[in-house]
């Protein structure tokens, strides 16, 4: 299975603050906010990985990032020239995805909790063996802000985007699992009254089709869209207090490739050199 982190757009909502530069390398407590969604692919155990980013900000996530060798991974990069909506990734990324199977993760979008390892290997399973897409779930306080299951019966029927009445509480977070096969559907999607290519429209076609499986995220985790600047405080605050508490960094790209052994202690060493004088750096020291 490969993985695409989509961080195009123009970060609107965080004017002026991304005019200058992409949401994703803005700050969450003391990483850039891809991390996080890079990190969730390394722990599923992908390690071909697609940045879908703009042309104005390709070359600052190249100096980030490179071509991930020094994590054991290979990033690739491509440009979106305007944002057409989340399913646009799949047509920009057709080339890289090739035959396999994919996860797309939003790289705004940031997951922590106790079992996210089995969430994740539990999805890739089921793409492998059922040829089935799947997604997440987060129960949500406001639900017309986000695509949203509508369930008769306790049968999931659609997923509706912000709609105008309470269908429910389940929100659909930024993690998407598709087999290969399924991806056929893109084609027949067509662009909204907002002019974009969504992505309720491929899982509702995968619902359709009985190819759609939801995995229920609970109390015991939590997920941010950090995409705006209330948002963006509550997770920086958020990681800053379980990371001080626990003693553990979360969305450490190299921790994850240490823990997957894709990289050993030597390697680890070379990395720290540029981190002199930070605390992530005296953190990478501390995993030696």
């Amino acid at each position: 299975m490969k993985g695409i982190v989509l961080s195009g757009g123009l970060g609107t909502r965080l004017h002026p603050s991304t005019i200058a530069i992409s949401k994703q390398l803005l700050p969450v407590y003391d990483k850039p906010m891809i991390y996080y969604p890079l990190s969730v692919l390394m722990l599923a155990g992908i390690r071909e990985i697609l940045i879908i980013t703009t042309a104005k900000d390709i070359q600052s996530y190249k100096r980030l990032l490179g071509n991930g060798h020094q994590i054991g991974i290979k990033i690739f990069y491509k440009i979106q020239t305007k944002p057409r909506g989340l399913v646009d990734a799949f047509t920009i990324g057709k080339k890289f995805i090739g035959k396999s199977d994919v996860c797309l993760i939003l790289g705004d979008n940031i997951f922590y909790g106790d079992g996210l390892i089995s969430y994740l290997e539990r999805s890739i399973n089921i793409v492998k063996k059922k040829n089935n897409a799947v997604i997440f779930t987060y129960p949500v306080s406001n639900p017309n802000n986000y695509g949203v299951l509508k369930s008769k019966n306790n049968k999931i029927i659609s997923i509706v985007e912000k709609p105008k009445k309470t269908l429910s509480k389940q929100a659909v977070v930024g993690i998407y699992f598709y087999p290969n096969s399924l991806l056929n559907y893109v084609k027949s999607i067509k662009p909204s009254k907002r002019g974009e290519l969504e992505i309720t429209d491929l899982n509702n076609m995968c619902l359709k089709n009985k190819k759609l499986e939801v995995q229920k995220m609970g109390r015991g985790f939590s997920w941010h869209d950090a995409g705006s600047p209330d948002n963006l405080l509550e997770a920086s605050q958020l990681m800053q207090i379980i990371e001080k508490r626990i003693g553990y960094k979360i969305g450490c790209i190299e921790e994850v490739a240490l823990h997957n052994d894709w990289i050993n202690k030597e390697d680890l060493k070379k990395i720290i050199k540029k981190y002199i004088n930070s605390e992530y750096g005296n953190y990478l020291k501390r995993l030696i």
